[in-house]
């Protein structure tokens, strides 16, 4: 992607179901969790790089023993100094105690996190809050083992302020508002209270506090507590939990938005964001590897029990597209098909742009997360070219040597014009003037391209076109072609996104700013006012009657339109060659993932009512001049 944009975030969790010294004699390591973990973290960096954390927990730790540890680091690169800070606990270890290193029993009592149960986190940082006390996993501690709470997770909330004024009516004095607080107190608060009913029960029957806690640690229901605590929740999340005692949770939205995957066997239970992670670390076929179920929770319990339970009611099904387009890696078969289809349902489109004119036309990508879906629309347009060398190998009566090899030898122009310095970019980054310096992060290869060639640059998405119109396309220009072709494999990002993604501002949108241009110019700058009326009249509603006013502002304008307009935008003063832009159409996007039909960023078509919300509350901001996140 040409433009960056952030993510929350990525998960991993380990549940080892056997003795420790199982580990150590199989595999030759106490450190087989932590291995297996940092492994899942590491193969999900894409996720979230702007900080880390991991928790352990160990079982049936008798009083005055630690049990639980956790280690966060905003560093620089926080995976390995997460990782670092875990493996010095059993390095030291083994430097002072090297006999003891085989002994399980000895290492889970004196080597910090060697636990049974391990949670891991990668964090991208959308609200402009970083450092280490930011980073997930957070804690809820307590001196009794079965109120103490661990969570981290991928998610947002849309209704962070409704959430904060229930634990005020619960009696709570929370911290802040943010996401990740109501989140921990919400569950926390239910836990605490499942945690008093047992207490009063049992008391009632005369047991004595040590046989409560050990009745509170085999009945705790996992299941009840989250169904209290989330039945208000409006927002796309998968949320891991593990309880002081030893019970483990993840828990997805009804929805299906953020993706969720588990593994299972007589040795571990892994949890993680993406797919492929769990199968590389565990080295198993993509077939083992199950879905979390939306609206669900899988639950591990303390006894080793895994069992997926119904939490919330699952609503239709529409996991993030964002997720197959971009975010998630492309090692997972599913998502590399799917994204080569999206380059191939493109074919026809590009090819009436440049004429299907092939011998003046140079096929590229702005790499590097484009590359798959550039495959895809090279491999449609070979097919292409194979059908008009058997029509003309059909339909020609008198054919040569000479015009066979012509025919036969003939393919695609496809070159890579455009590489990143990746030094560069991270230095550039932290630099106050980036806008003058970002031309320098690319590379170009020159000589390629003709006077009379069209370029067509394929990107995966254009969000605000901001790269395009400071640095990509005056870098273009300099090859001397007479025309670029800018093709987005995703479609138009019309619509803030509030379940994780950090699209929060709708006038950032290269989309949204060429609509209300056409607006303006078609003199029917008044609609704009019409929607900003409807939006502050829908905020009056109870949130669960919320409706998108801003879908409004697209309708004068066919697809062509805006992409037309958003090429005029996009293009910089004084450039020589055309620019065109192509995007993705919402049936080809569709087509090509059809397991995935989350697509409120293109459509408004939001899966909750905090949706909603958050699209009129992103164009009052805009109305208003405000700079504000609308949620």
């Amino acid at each position: 992607m040409s433009d960056w944009i952030g993510h929350e975030c990525g998960i991993a969790a380990v549940r080892l179901l056997k003795p420790l010294d199982y580990y150590i004699e199989k595999y030759g390591t106490a450190m087989y969790a932590v291995n297996k973990l940092t492994l899942l973290m590491e193969k999900q960096h894409n996720r979230g790089q702007d900080g880390a954390g991991a928790c352990a927990i160990k079982l049936d730790m008798p009083p005055g023993v630690p049990y639980i540890f956790r280690t966060r680091s905003a560093d620089k690169n926080p995976i390995m100094a997460v990782r670092n800070r875990m493996v010095k606990a059993f390095a030291d270890a083994r430097e002072k105690h090297p006999e003891k290193m085989d002994d399980g029993a000895w290492v889970k009592e004196n080597v910090l996190f060697a636990g049974e149960l391990l949670l891991g986190h990668l964090r991208y940082g959308t609200h402009g809050a970083q450092g280490e006390s930011f980073c997930h996993p957070f804690l809820r501690q307590n001196n009794w083992m079965t109120r103490n709470l661990v969570v981290a997770g991928n998610f947002n909330l849309t209704n962070n302020n409704e959430l904060f004024d229930m634990l005020v009516d619960l009696g709570q004095h929370p911290r802040n508002k943010a996401d990740t607080v109501m989140v921990l107190e919400k569950i926390g608060h239910f836990l605490d209270e499942a945690n008093d009913f047992l207490f009063r029960k049992y008391r009632k029957e005369g047991l004595n506090r040590i046989e409560i806690t050990e009745k509170i640690v085999r009945e705790l229901d996992v299941t009840r507590i989250l169904k209290k605590a989330t039945r208000s929740f409006d927002g796309g999340y998968v949320m891991c939990g593990m309880i002081g005692h030893g019970d483990l949770f993840a828990l997805r939205d009804p929805s299906g938005i953020r993706p969720g995957f588990y593994y299972q066997d007589d040795e571990i239970v892994v949890i993680a964001s993406e797919r492929p992670q769990i199968q590389t670390a565990l080295n198993i076929p993509i077939g083992e590897v199950k879905e979390i179920d939306p609206g669900h929770a899988l639950i591990v319990k303390r006894t080793g029990e895994v069992r997926m339970e119904k939490v919330n009611e699952p609503l239709e099904k529409t996991p993030c597209s964002f997720e197959r387009i971009y975010f998630s890696r492309g090692t997972d078969a599913d998502i590399y098909q799917e994204r080569k289809n999206l380059g191939r349902s493109l074919v026809r489109r590009v090819l009436d742009k440049v004429d299907y004119d092939l011998e003046n036309t140079v096929f590229s990508y702005i790499p590097n997360t484009a590359e798959t879906a550039f495959f895809g629309l090279v491999e449609g347009v070979k097919d292409m070219v194979g059908e008009r060398m058997k029509y003309h190998l059909l339909k020609e009566s008198r054919l040569t040597a000479e015009r066979i090899d012509e025919l036969l030898s003939f393919q695609p122009r496809v070159e890579k014009l455009m590489t990143k310095d990746a030094k560069l970019r991270t230095f550039i980054t932290a630099d106050a003037d980036r806008e003058d310096l970002v031309a320098q992060v690319y590379d170009t290869t020159y000589g390629i391209v003709k006077p009379t060639d069209t370029l067509v640059v394929l990107d995966d998405s254009i969000v605000r076109g901001t790269t395009l119109r400071t640095s990509i396309l005056r870098i273009l220009d300099r090859l001397g072609m007479k025309k670029i072709v800018i093709v987005s494999s995703a479609p138009q990002i019309r619509f803030p996104d509030c379940y994780g993604i950090d699209m929060s501002k709708m006038k950032d949108f290269v989309a949204f700013e060429a609509a209300v241009e056409l607006l303006r110019e078609s003199g029917r700058e008044h609609v704009l006012n019409t929607i900003y009326e409807a939006c502050k009249e829908d905020e009056k509603k109870p949130r669960s009657e919320a409706q998108n006013q801003v879908r409004g502002l697209f309708e004068p304008f066919t697809p062509d339109q805006v992409s037309d307009k958003i090429a005029q935008l996009l293009t910089p003063e004084g450039m020589k060659a055309e620019v065109q832009i192509i995007y993705q159409s919402i049936g080809g996007l569709h087509e090509a993932c059809p397991g995935h039909k989350g697509d409120w960023y293109f459509t408004g078509n939001y899966p909750t009512p905090g949706g909603h919300r958050v699209a009129n509350r992103s164009f009052i901001n805009f109305m208003e001049n405000s700079n504000e996140r609308a949620y």
